[in-house]
């Protein structure tokens, strides 16, 4: 009986009606909005196959490997504003994507849920950073005096808190975007849709070695990976759009109500 069990189990989960398949291609092209707006995709794809039926870490998995499109599509749509710092942009993805692999790699060994107590918290707390952001950044200007260049490179803290956020991308990602604008939008003095867009392909790297992982040693649910890859690429390249045209007030503002939200979801 136990060795039928996973076959079982898979047999189960393959069976998803036609509602479970428009349900996950809904939230896959909502996420894929998501991710190139707000940062908080997962909040809305997990729970979705976890409704159909998916296992968190089959689901988790899943997601991760589904949502690269949308990425792909989100970096399209801003490939002007990371066109601005090509060197950046480079050196954020190396970082990222080696961050999720070892974000992956912690996914597949700990306990599930080892960081479900904590997550709603630093979200909360990133929001906050997000929020102030105008204001810290104009106090350390005046810190740093008159006449000091923009900061358009990674000090070393901004890089290890760049890594810390690519290794929870890899983990489990819900509210990761958040975590990576505050982080940008804090050590660096360039506009925020350019940081939406470097977020955005910075993300996308931490899932596609963390998916590359999980295709080898994870189970994954093909089907619901097809589905959230093909319906998120256009929402990903749609939010975007969307994302480049807010004026950057508006855009701070909407990150901060989405990861409230996801925090207080992830909470109840």
């Amino acid at each position: 009986m136990a060795a039928r069990a996973p076959d079982a189990a898979r047999e189960e989960r393959s069976a998803l009606t036609g509602a479970d398949h428009l349900f996950v291609a809904l939230a896959g092209f909502g996420a894929g909005i998501l991710t190139s707006t707000v940062g908080v995709a997962s909040l809305l794809s997990f729970p979705v196959l976890l409704a159909v039926g998916l296992p968190p870490v089959v689901a988790n998995a899943s997601n991760t490997i589904g949502l690269v499109p949308a990425g792909m599509g989100g970096a399209v749509g801003y490939r002007e504003e990371l066109r601005a710092h090509p060197r950046l942009t480079r050196q954020l993805l190396l970082l990222t994507g080696a961050a999720g692999a070892v974000g992956a790699a912690l996914l597949i060994g700990l306990p599930p849920g080892v960081f479900e107590a904590i997550v709603p918290w630093l979200i909360l707390v990133t929001c906050a950073l997000v929020g102030v952001q105008p204001r810290l950044a104009a106090w350390l200007a005046t810190r740093r005096g008159e006449g000091a260049r923009p900061r358009v490179t990674l000090s070393p803290v901004a890089v290890v808190f760049v890594l810390l956020t690519g290794v929870y991308g890899g983990y489990f990602g819900a509210g990761a975007g958040v975590m990576m604008l505050a982080t940008l939008a804090l050590g660096l003095d360039i506009d925020l849709r350019i940081i939406s867009g470097l977020r955005t392909v910075t993300v996308m790297a931490a899932n596609i070695v963390a998916g590359v992982i999980f295709t080898v040693v994870a189970e994954i649910d093909w089907t619901v990976v097809g589905l959230l890859a093909v319906s998120s690429v256009g929402g990903g390249y749609l939010g975007a759009r969307i994302g480049r045209r807010l004026p950057a007030g508006v855009l701070r503002a909407a990150v901060v109500i989405a990861g409230v939200a996801s925090a207080i979801v992830m909470l109840l």
